[in-house]
């Protein structure tokens, strides 16, 4: 007998023990695309559902710098909406997914009417005379508080915010680091806080402090690699246009330093001539490879395409000594892509196979279908190969084996695949020649 159930839960069932209930909610965030506003979202969630750990209501702090905010509120402002929120929750057929697109829209309603007050909950974690709700969150511990109403240690105007006489403190701490805190209360049913409410608990503020510290780290990282590029394009820059400026300066000295024979002088011109192109070449090379933009897959029959390519000039000249060895399927079905972006595509790869071809030999485009999703494109030469090294490199921008290359060809046609929904493979060794494997997806043929 054979058994099949949904990788990821449905149904909301009031019944569900709270345990599987708060890692069913939690679990929604590996299935959506959630910010991390969303993800903590889920976090507050799982604490006030209604089969949940059963909080009636959360507040989200967060860490600004030095000073500890409220940002969030979720739950109901009086019994009466409680009421009506566990009703809906309580719903046939309402699952963990639109429970939290309930509450992000609940957030959304109470901006308007919360949000001016959650402003003036600020707290300077520098501060050595801290009250509680922050008081837990730089000590790094959970506190209950019951009493609060006479207890002096709590932030009056905190007691005013909530309303309530009892109160959890959950810090979100990662790697020692205070990134902020959940208040949750039972304001609405006035139930005891006890300590399985606390065990639960503890563990949506561990979830929802590693959310925060692997956002910030991710963040950090993207920052940092930003900046990595930038570096290197600064150096290929540098790189590529000292010598043609360099050489155009010189020359351009030496024909306004002293005159000239017309035969020196035409000389001097031609190289500046040459530079000034070299120059061109380099910043178009460059602008068209930022202006990669594919506003919508078009069905591009890639057949012709493919069989004109070899028909160019600039093809034809650089295949002079060399063979092109062609074969093209038949009844090639559509696919997803551009079709100027997929020429130039081919086109990046063609030329390059045809550059390390020696003369005498051969380099091979083959197109056919792959399977019934995919159409499969070979491009393979009979150069030299490439080493491991060289192959993990051969899409990282600004590298390349040529003399005058830009590093920016490969990872051009990585982009266009990219963009087009595809698939790219670079198979290669030493003395055995390169060969790149293109997949794009198959678009069917409509009616004639």
């Amino acid at each position: 007998m054979i058994e099949r159930y949904s990788l990821q839960p449905s149904n909301f069932n009031p019944e569900t023990p709270k345990e599987l209930v708060i890692l069913s909610i939690i679990a929604q965030s590996f299935f959506q695309p959630f910010s991390l506003e969303d993800n903590l979202l889920v976090i507050l969630t799982a604490l006030t559902a209604g089969s949940g750990i059963g909080f009636n209501r959360a507040m989200l702090f967060l860490n600004d710098g030095m000073k500890l905010k409220a940002t969030t509120w979720l739950g109901p402002r009086s019994p009466e909406e409680a009421e009506a929120i566990w009703t809906m929750l309580s719903s046939p057929g309402i699952g963990y997914a639109e429970i939290v697109a309930y509450n992000r829209d609940l957030v959304t309603k109470m901006v308007k009417d919360i949000q001016p007050r959650l402003k003036s909950l600020v707290y300077d974690l520098e501060s050595r005379t801290l009250p509680l709700p922050a008081l837990a969150a730089i000590n790094k511990e959970i506190v209950l508080v019951t009493g609060a109403q006479n207890e002096p240690a709590v932030d009056p105007n905190f007691i005013r915010f909530i309303q309530v006489d009892s109160f959890l403190c959950l810090p979100l701490i990662a790697q020692d680091e205070i990134l902020g805190e959940i208040v949750v209360d039972k304001g609405i049913t006035h139930a005891p806080i006890e300590a399985r409410d606390i065990e639960l608990a503890r563990l949506c503020a561990l979830l929802a402090g590693n959310y925060i510290y692997t956002t910030n780290l991710y963040k950090k990282v993207v920052e940092m690699e930003k900046m990595a590029a930038l570096g290197e394009m600064a150096a290929f820059v540098s790189h590529q246009l000292r010598n043609p400026i360099v050489a155009i300066g010189g020359f351009t000295k030496q024909i306004l330093s002293s005159p000239c024979q017309p035969e020196r002088c035409r000389r001097n011109l031609n190289i500046i001539q040459e530079q000034v192109k070299h120059l061109e070449d380099i910043i178009y090379k460059l602008s068209h490879f930022l202006k990669i933009t594919i506003r919508e897959l078009q069905p591009v029959d890639a057949r012709p395409i493919l069989l004109n390519l070899v028909e160019r000039p600039d093809i034809k000249l650089k295949a002079a000594k060399k063979t092109i060895s062609l074969k093209i399927d038949e009844n090639l079905p559509l696919i997803q892509c551009d079709p100027v972006y997929f020429e130039e595509a081919v086109v990046n790869l063609l030329d390059n196979a045809l550059d390390v071809t020696p003369e005498g030999g051969k380099v091979y485009l083959r197109a056919r279908p792959y399977n019934d999703k995919y159409v499969m494109i070979i491009i393979k030469d009979s150069g030299p190969g490439l080493d491991e090294k060289s192959r993990d490199k051969l899409f990282s921008p600004f590298y390349t084996t040529k003399e005058n290359g830009t590093g920016l060809g490969l990872l051009f046609v990585k982009r266009i695949i990219d963009t087009c929904n595809g698939k790219l493979e670079v198979q290669s060794k030493p003395g055995r020649g390169t060969m790149f494997k293109l997949y794009f997806k198959i678009q069917e043929r409509g009616p004639s």
